[in-house]
């Protein structure tokens, strides 16, 4: 018997795994993707917020990683994890869930808490998940396994906030079922939530993080406002910012990323699109979103011009890589769809990340610039897309190229804000 199953083991179900090693569950994984179970096995975190040392103390306590769906028979609870993307047609995607559902179904035992903790539209776990198990099982759930949804908030790389002390919203198909997901979770977290259902539990996550998404396009849209008026957007912010009450600080920049922010509202706006009640605020935030990488291109192209220099042939050093300050994560990073507009107008497109090792856009990797002082003298324009420490005042102060700033940290004669007009 193994008290918990993982299935999907990233940048949510690898954390959940090690928290549970970590309070002395027996924890099994399961995932689909060989090269992540050979990592594992060999002691190779994939995950920024996994180390490698916290790794091999879950292997040392147990814990393994396979392919083999047979381990789920074995599992007093399963939680999926799998990811819930887009299709090529901005539609939400669950055939991960659906996937993962069939192989839970087919080793499902009498007694088994399961758990979706993957982002989806709110009914995919009574109307997608919940007849996939019972037809593939022959048991009820409620009477004779037990189904709920927890909604995942990992924020990878945030020093302050982990798995144990972020609050855990739960949704049971039946109080029952609450109250087994609840005491399996509160092994694992500090402060539980239950919610009145599993409906209520997966609008919540959509609903945090379209508030961000709606808030990033607005503070971008006032950052442009702020061009076109004259006034200073940076020193706006700040005083905004001090504002103890009714206000939370948003930046601008060249995008949102990560697996969350970008896709959620999508999930969001389906579902009330099917409902007659279409979201018109979350697809104007997604008009100027989908934007803004065009608008950083747009800027680099006018300012080589300025210097007449023409951007084909031009060799372009993009500051930051990753979604986010301090992690390695490159999901929906707004980076890629920049390389792809520069490579598109024939520029010669770098990249210094000291997170990322590696960069690859549409099959074709980004060369990686050498030491960063000498990629920017090599450089014909710069392009800070990330908060990464490294990349501070003195740094950007005396940098021999132009440096675009999509930031707006720094001035200077040598730097141009994004949002300027």
């Amino acid at each position: 018997m193994t008290d918990l199953v993982v299935v999907g083991l990233g940048h949510v179900g690898l954390p959940l795994a090690a928290r549970a090693c970590a309070v002395g569950m027996t924890t099994a994984g399961y995932d689909t993707d060989g090269a992540v179970v050979d990592g594992l096995r060999a002691g190779r975190s994939h995950i920024g917020d996994v180390r490698d040392a916290q790794l091999a103390a879950m292997l040392t306590a147990g814990f393994r990683a396979g392919r083999d769906p047979a381990v789920l028979g074995r599992a007093g609870t399963v939680v999926i994890c799998v990811p819930t993307g887009l299709t090529a047609d901005g539609a939400p995607d669950l055939s991960a869930v659906r996937a993962a559902a069939v192989d839970v179904a087919a080793h499902l035992r009498p007694g088994t808490l399961v758990v979706l903790e993957s982002t989806s539209r709110p009914g995919t776990t009574q109307e997608v998940v919940r007849p996939v198990l019972e037809r593939g099982s022959g048991l009820r759930a409620g009477e004779d396994f037990y189904l709920a949804y927890s909604p995942e908030r990992i924020d990878p790389g945030n020093p302050s906030f982990g798995l144990s002390n972020t609050p855990k919203v739960i949704g049971g198909c039946t109080p029952l079922c609450a109250k087994y997901a609840t005491a399996f979770y509160g092994r694992l977290v500090d402060t539980l939530v239950v919610a009145r259902g599993t409906r209520e539990a997966e609008m919540a996550k959509l609903l945090e993080n379209t508030y961000r998404y709606v808030n990033i396009a607005l503070v971008n849209e006032i950052a442009l406002c702020c061009d076109a008026l004259g006034i200073d957007v940076r020193d706006v912010l700040h005083c905004a910012a001090t504002k103890p009450f009714g206000y939370a600080p948003f930046r601008p920049g060249a995008g949102v990323g990560g697996h969350c922010i970008p896709v959620d509202p999508h999930h969001l706006a389906a579902s009330a699109d099917a409902a007659g009640r279409p979201l018109r605020l979350v697809s104007a935030a997604r008009t100027v979103l989908d934007r803004l990488p065009r608008h950083v291109t747009e800027r680099a192209a006018a300012l080589l011009t300025g210097l007449g220099k023409p951007v084909a042939g031009a060799e372009i050093l993009l500051l930051g890589a990753a979604y986010k300050p301090g992690s390695a994560d490159v999901r929906h990073s707004p980076a890629v769809p920049v390389v792809r507009d520069l490579r598109e107008r024939g520029a010669r497109v770098l990249y210094h990340d000291p997170y990322v090792p590696e960069f690859t856009v549409d099959g074709t990797p980004v060369p990686r610039a050498p030491e960063l002082p000498r990629a920017l003298a090599d450089a014909g324009l710069a392009i800070l897309l990330q908060d990464h420490t490294c990349y501070g005042a003195p740094l950007m102060a005396r940098a021999p190229c132009p440096v675009l700033d999509t930031l707006g940290r720094f001035s200077g004669p040598r730097i141009t804000q994004l949002h300027r007009c």
